[in-house]
């Protein structure tokens, strides 16, 4: 019995093998996952029965509802699940170009950059300034710190270990800045700002969505079009260049997928953390580590993670409406630990 699938077009210009097992767990995982949003848009305050879920979102429903799961919670999901999806294939990507189990946007400095850049936007700008164009200015800071790291990273070209230890320097280092100006700015400004470093989707619309959405629906299938090229990858940077894979080009336009993602995901939900840690892992426990697979696993599984975060936020403290980033990264943190642990002998 063939343990792949090949998939090509009619001039061979485009294919791929996929393993059959990955195949299973990926189609398991995205029924779940529609399961899971149906049943979880359902519940709250008010619960609804999945199928009366399933009729309004599709418009076939009494109207009782349509208020309720049209404009509260489907486009909060929607945009839930959106970003635990982008967070997932940048965090899937980053640990490939790294060559490092314990890479994620949180943990290199790209959500620094975001959270400096966000955090200045609300203390020094928000009153001057319309406050939708936030998420503008945190991609912009995401984009700023990642150009700063690769080119602080550059000697000859990009080392993954150069860019892992000048990552986590430049992390460190908004830390400190958004933390300083945590300090010096007026109490409700730092109210604001808390909010949005502990990560929430509380208050997503529809204007959310769609450029979310098209982020997600851009660059995904980008990154898996350079799977391939994150396969050669860890095989080393010598052994990548002999088998003619461009590993500087490659890496730089990897790293710009991941950037954006990461960027577009926290510009909207804040500084979820640990996701881009933890979806790659599970994936990689179910697919294996093929890329091709593990970036479309680490999506779901990383949809999946937000998404139940923000149902636990909304639901479980009810009528008080708790940060999704406080359950990701109460998990993350002792799943960032086992890590460590686990891998004590290889740093």
């Amino acid at each position: 019995m063939k343990r792949y699938m090949s998939f090509r077009n009619k001039n061979e210009s485009i294919s791929f093998q996929i393993e059959k097992r990955s195949v299973f767990v990926i189609s398991f995982l995205t029924l779940f996952l529609l399961l899971f949003f149906v049943v979880g848009t359902g519940l709250g305050d008010t619960r609804i029965a999945p199928i009366e879920v399933i009729r309004t979102i599709f418009g076939t429903g009494s109207g009782e509802y349509d208020f309720i799961v049209q404009n509260l919670r489907l486009p909060r999901a929607i945009v839930a699940l959106l970003v635990g999806a982008a967070l997932g294939v940048s965090g899937a990507i980053l640990q490939g170009i790294i060559r490092n189990p314990l890479a994620s946007p949180d943990i290199i400095g790209i959500t620094g950059g975001a959270s400096v850049a966000a955090v200045s936007f609300i203390t020094y700008l928000s009153g001057a300034v319309s406050i939708k164009l936030l998420p503008l200015a945190a991609i912009a800071g995401a984009i700023t710190a990642s150009l700063l790291i690769y080119v602080l990273s550059w000697r000859d070209g990009v080392t993954p270990m150069r860019l892992v230890l000048i990552g986590i320097g430049i992390s460190a280092a908004m830390s400190a800045a958004t933390t300083l100006m945590l300090v010096m700015s007026p109490f409700f400004s730092a109210g604001q700002a808390y909010i949005w470093l502990t990560g929430s989707v509380y208050g997503a619309s529809w204007e959310d969505v769609y450029p979310l959405l098209a982020v997600n629906l851009l660059f995904i299938p980008l990154a898996l079009f350079y799977a391939k090229a994150l396969n050669v990858q860890e095989l080393g940077d010598e052994i990548a260049t002999g088998l003619g894979a461009t590993v500087q080009k490659h890496r730089f336009v990897l790293s710009f997928i991941s950037v954006v993602l990461a960027g577009s995901a926290v510009s909207v939900a804040g500084a979820i953390g640990f996701v881009g840690l933890i979806a790659p892992h599970i994936a990689r426990k179910l697919v294996g580590r093929p890329f091709g697979s593990l970036l479309l696993a680490s999506a779901l599984i990383g949809g999946l993670l937000v998404f139940t975060a923000d149902l636990i936020a909304r639901t479980a403290f009810y009528p008080l409406d708790i940060p999704a980033g406080v359950f990701t990264a109460g998990v993350g943190a002792l799943f960032f630990l086992y890590l460590l642990f686990r891998n004590r002998h290889d740093l």
